[in-house]
């Protein structure tokens, strides 16, 4: 397996799914529960995600072709639709919808945790176009693998998320989510230039 597609693929799901900026909406959602609580929302949260990304990435490209889109274009929507993810990550819009989901609620695991923190519409778009990008069985095991990956480091940092809120403070964390967002406008603006040299387009792009 190419080690640039392995790199390219956890750098994109790491900052579409944003473990550090969930780390604090998290705390929020378990505030004043036990930590075996905690734990158990966390897992149950991440297992929720892992199984919907699974699934999308398993059979995302075969509904894009049942009714009729070429991978090609959905890869140029999935550059723009991670690009306004990058852009509300800079601009805090982000932030504020997460915080706005993160009502109180008794088992927030499945919703709005596993879905549509975790695995939301980036998330989601981000495994068909990786399993688009390597074909066949061992790159679909293989962007399921580094998924996965993600999502454990999602669930360490959701059992240390106390000590972590309490390290880097509100102004910390808003830090790194920009720095995340230039990262991830980046990798946006690349899945575009992609699915327009797939299509023949720009030919010049590539160099």
């Amino acid at each position: 397996m190419d080690s640039v597609f392995l790199a390219t693929a956890f750098a994109t799901l790491f900052v579409v799914i944003d473990p550090i900026g969930l780390t604090p909406l998290f705390v929020a959602l378990t505030q004043g529960m036990e930590a075996r609580a905690r734990r158990a929302i966390g897992f149950r949260a991440c297992l929720v995600a892992f199984g919907i990304l699974a699934l999308f990435g398993l059979f995302g490209e075969a509904v894009l072709g049942f009714v009729g889109i070429r991978m090609p274009a959905f890869r140029i929507a999935g550059g723009v639709l991670l690009f306004l993810t990058a852009l509300d990550m800079l601009f805090e819009r982000r932030t504020k919808r997460r915080e706005d989901s993160a009502e109180e609620r008794s088992d927030p695991s499945i919703f709005p945790l596993g879905m549509p923190l975790i695995a939301g519409p980036g998330a989601i778009a981000t495994m068909i176009l990786l399993t688009g990008q390597q074909p066949g069985v061992a790159g679909y095991l293989w962007a399921v693998a580094v998924m996965a990956s993600v999502l454990c480091i999602v669930f360490v940092l959701f059992l240390l998320a106390g000590p972590i809120e309490r390290a880097l403070g509100r102004t910390g964390t808003n830090i790194v989510t920009r720095l995340l967002g230039m990262l991830l406008a980046a990798l946006a603006v690349q899945f575009v230039v992609d699915g327009l040299l797939a299509f023949g387009f720009g030919t010049g792009l590539s160099n």
